[in-house]
């Protein structure tokens, strides 16, 4: 009995937490109710430029690395394909569907060492900023292997401006 009671306690405590987050979730879902629908992915999407796999790590309100978007499974870490193609960008989210991001929405993109709850090694990912209707949004990525970071991060640049982004290396 003397066990007992304090697994007893320790469950309810743990209940507790678990639907303190449920709630959290549910209300910033709530707040985020304005930001539109996800771009539909096109049917007539070209090759691939350039590919890699990796870790879809989350979306973000630009400029606020902790800040992540829930709505559309946006805010949900998940194994990802990322491809880059002449009309946008294409991460291919497992368990989450497809995100697609259009190349005139696309804003910069730089690296960092992490965001939402993700933290790597000095430019581990690679983070798109991007418009979703009046919303500024920051997307994480993670190549699962480094190689792959520099030909994506150069695909991007040239399709967002002939310049270098800022902080891309």
């Amino acid at each position: 009995m003397e066990k007992i009671l304090p697994g007893l306690a320790m469950l309810a405590v743990a209940a507790v937490v678990f639907v303190l987050i449920w709630i959290g979730w549910r209300n910033r879902l709530r707040r985020q109710s304005d930001i539109g629908q996800l771009p539909a992915v096109p049917a007539g999407l070209g090759e691939p430029l350039v590919s890699a796999d990796g870790q879809y790590v989350a979306s973000t309100t630009s400029g606020d690395w902790l800040d992540r978007i829930a709505v559309h499974g946006l805010g949900i870490r998940t194994n990802a394909e990322l491809s880059v193609h002449p009309e946008g960008v294409l991460l291919d989210r497992a368990g989450s569907g497809p995100l697609f991001i259009p190349a005139a929405s696309l804003a910069g993109v730089r690296q960092d060492s992490g965001m939402a709850g993700k933290f790597v090694e000095k430019d581990g990912l690679l983070i798109l900023s991007w418009m979703l209707g009046t919303h500024a949004l920051d997307t994480g990525f993670r190549t699962r292997r480094a190689a792959d970071k520099p030909a994506i991060l150069q695909q991007l640049q040239e399709m967002i401006s002939p310049g270098p982004q800022a902080g891309a290396q």
